[in-house]
């Protein structure tokens, strides 16, 4: 009997998997879908989604996949002009080592993540899905599509925003389309268009056009208005840039929506991801929102699970479901105004959950109170903070100033504590077991 039945296998439902394989927890996943994700559409990743992957060993393998947002080059008819980088580029430093958004396809974020499952030991099943649910105060049964009947501990809804999870459970949307317009995403090869910018058409019909180079890789990921495909997609484009398509690779519609759940648990089931929240793709938030809501989930479950209380996830629902509010709001401002600006607007590095449920405590060192991402820093022995956190568990900062810093798995401050020490040089990292 699996003791997590995790329901989707996109990127929020994959390392999900990954946070309990690595800690020992039985996992099972399945995804209604019969093939994977094939399409470039959440190509953004934040440098907070770095700092985590990076504590699971992914984050060299992500940015050697991936690369700098280019320069955007605006054209008005046959005027180009350089302007400026929705991404930044700065120089690495000891407690910002992934200080820039970085562009990789959604499916390559996929494939890098199933990869870590399989060598985990875990297993996606494709083409199945979850038809009903039942549940008691001691575990959930989950009829699958197939016909099988499933009992779990736990089971998280990460199936996205059409979620039959959350429809099971009789949860809505609460939201609004952010505008009437529906637009197309598709990923391109176009002959001759030169892959150092990304393109962006401002005066076209219906709103802005954009076509992004994606990294290694020929392709290109438009964004325009559904417009644009009327008398085909090919003419369309052709149109827009004179260079001719030579394939399409895949392409999808959407319409601007920002909406979310009021309550991201029932029970013993957990919703996370798309499931909970869905945005407008304006700042690279919706996937980064999801990886998030993995992580802090994760390790709570793991905790629920080996002490056999489950009020740390009490937490979960507390700690996510404002942090989604927030985002959501961001993500429908950045999509109505044409900004600039992104950086620490965007890159989450700033997320808190200061005066939560778990981080109450006002005392603060170095400008870190509980509740707030504690920054990678080089420790006594050479090593990096974020490198020994890979253990899983909490990790005690021990610090020669007598302030020693309890962190929780997903990187956020536990606690602070002043112990009599007679000396210390430099920082010693204790790694806490379990997944305090």
């Amino acid at each position: 009997m699996p003791q997590v039945l995790i329901v989707g296998a996109g990127a929020t439902g994959m390392t999900l998997a990954i946070e309990l394989l690595r800690r020992g927890v039985a996992v099972r996943i399945v995804d209604v879908a019969a093939s994977y994700f094939a399409g470039s559409r959440g190509k953004g990743i934040q440098p907070r989604s770095l700092e985590l992957l990076d504590m699971v060993g992914l984050a060299s393998e992500v940015m050697g996949s991936g690369g700098l947002y280019p320069v955007i080059k605006l054209h008005f008819g046959p005027i180009g002009i350089r302007a400026w980088s929705l991404g930044t580029h700065h120089a690495p430093t000891e407690d910002r080592p992934f200080p820039n958004l970085v562009m990789l396809e959604q499916w390559r974020t996929e494939e890098i993540l199933r990869a870590k499952i399989a060598a985990l030991g875990g297993r996606i099943e494709l083409g199945v899905g979850i038809e009903a649910l039942a549940q008691t105060d001691k575990q959930v049964t989950v009829t699958l599509t197939n016909g099988e009947a499933v009992t779990a501990d736990y089971v998280a809804a990460c199936d996205g925003g059409r979620s039959p999870t959350r429809g099971l459970l009789g949860l809505e949307l609460h939201g609004s389309t952010v505008d009437e317009n529906t637009s197309i995403v598709a990923d391109l090869e176009i002959e001759g268009l030169d892959r150092a910018f990304w393109h962006a058409y401002p005066l076209r019909r219906g709103g802005i056009h954009s076509l992004a180079p994606l990294p290694n890789s020929e392709l290109f990921q438009l964004q325009a208005p559904e417009q644009i495909a009327v008398a085909g997609l090919e003419k369309g484009v052709e149109g827009l840039t004179g260079r001719t398509v030579r394939s399409v690779a895949w392409q999808s519609r959407y319409r601007h929506q920002a909406r979310m759940i009021n309550r991201y648990r029932v029970g013993r089931v957990f919703i996370a991801g798309d499931a909970a929240h869905i945005h407008p793709p304006s700042g690279a938030q919706g996937l980064n929102t999801g990886l998030q809501d993995a992580f802090n989930l994760g390790w709570k479950l793991v905790s629920a699970i080996r002490t056999g209380s489950p009020s740390i996830l009490e937490t979960y629902e507390a700690e996510r479901l404002p942090v989604a509010a927030a985002v959501l709001d961001l993500t429908k401002e950045l999509h109505l105004t044409i900004s600039k600006s992104r950086g620490d607007l965007t890159n989450q590095l700033g997320l808190s959950y200061r005066g939560g449920t778990l981080a109450q405590d006002s005392t603060a060192v170095d400008g870190l109170r509980p509740g707030d991402r504690v920054p990678d820093q080089r420790l006594a022995d050479g090593r990096r903070l974020f490198e020994v956190m890979r253990h899983g568990g909490a990790t005690q900062i021990m610090r020669a100033d007598r302030n020693h810093l309890l962190v929780r798995p997903d990187g956020y401050l536990a606690e602070i504590s002043t112990v009599q020490v007679s000396s210390y040089h430099g920082h010693e990292v204790v790694p806490v077991d379990g997944a305090r």
